[in-house]
């Protein structure tokens, strides 16, 4: 086996905090709406997606092609629903979660699929080709680049994963299929941005750098090194903390379920938009469903002030009206400020 088809351990990764507290949010709540990761190349962006999906369990699916959830009986593919209404159980199949990414040359129907209009004037049966949104339900869906892709293929993405379906159709002749997937986006600035419109519509935004720490630059290098002269040792020795995350993750998600939401915590998230002069109401309900899924992280079933304060960087900076080159941030000072006014 090739050293790149050997994943890094996710609990490995050194520093970037913010960014594996938004990734991990995500898994545990997929309603936030994705992660978008900004900066530099060589800031471990594609490394951490692909450790966190090795990260977590299997799941149960049927064997159809989108790999439906079975305990979803309501949202599930035409085919499967076809089954259940003939009175089939439906076959299931161990899943493990898979990155699936989008090339920067794809095309619309590279993404959503075809239909085949040929076959279903001859036969009155709908022939289905899956596209990338098919392949990227119950995975994460990871686009480099983001910011240089067409626009109505990012709308088309966006799209998909707040609806969590996707929906084609060709003269008439229409196919829908479950489509719920964790959307990641990675970016240079230097590259270009997004629109606004389309930056709004990711749940969470990161600017990740390199590390400027000299222990913890040294502390990269050695690990990675460590992991290409023998990466099965060094993940076996990574493998106690992984389990340990792993589980807390898996115990968050369930907990949701109990999620009680305060209006003390709605309060403050309504607040906390308005004092960044955010528009909109997405960020009001992001903000909350990010803080859920934080008090879910750390073994509580209500929302508190702490919850909404510890992620409304990752969910407000990015909406924040700027001038141009301005960057868009919260820093520290300015967030202190706010917590102690509300």
């Amino acid at each position: 086996m090739n050293l790149s088809d050997i994943v890094f351990p996710f609990t490995a990764i050194v520093g970037q905090n913010e960014m594996k507290n938004a990734l991990i949010l995500n898994v545990i709540n997929p309603s936030i709406g994705g992660v978008l990761i900004r900066g530099e190349k060589g800031t471990a962006k594609s490394t951490a997606v692909r450790a966190l999906a090795d990260l977590l369990p299997e799941r149960t699916a049927s064997d159809c092609p989108f790999r439906c959830d079975t305990s979803r009986k309501d949202s599930v593919c035409p085919y499967c629903k076809e089954r259940l209404e003939s009175g089939e159980n439906l076959n299931t199949i161990p899943v493990k979660m898979k990155v699936v990414e989008l090339p920067l040359s794809a095309t619309e129907d590279m993404v959503a699929g075809t239909l085949d209009l040929e076959h279903a004037i001859r036969t009155g049966r709908k022939k289905f080709e899956p596209g990338v949104l098919a392949k990227a339900n119950g995975n994460i869906l990871y686009v480099d680049e983001v910011n240089l892709l067409d626009d109505h293929i990012v709308d088309l993405l966006l799209d998909s994963a707040a609806m969590g379906r996707n929906y084609v159709e060709r003269e008439g002749v229409s196919f829908t299929h479950p489509s719920k997937f964790i959307l990641v986006g990675t970016m240079n600035p230097e590259e270009g941005d997004l629109r606004p419109q389309l930056l709004d519509r990711f749940g969470m935004a990161v600017d990740v750098k390199s590390e400027k720490d000299v222990e913890s630059r040294m502390q990269v290098i050695k690990r990675r090194l460590q992991f290409e002269n023998d990466p099965d040792a060094f993940r076996e020795s990574y493998a106690p903390m992984q389990e340990e995350l792993m589980e807390r993750i898996t115990a968050a998600k369930g907990r949701m379920e109990d999620m009680v939401l305060e209006d003390d915590a709605l309060k403050m998230a309504v607040e906390a938009s308005l004092y960044f002069g955010v528009d909109g109401h997405r960020a009001d309900i992001t903000l909350l469903k990010a803080a859920s899924a934080h008090a879910a992280l750390y073994e509580r079933t209500s929302v508190i002030r702490e919850d909404v304060a510890s992620i409304a960087n990752l969910v407000l900076t990015h909406r924040m009206r700027r001038n141009p080159f301005q960057e868009s941030t919260i820093d520290t000072e300015e967030l202190n400020k706010w917590i102690k006014s509300i």
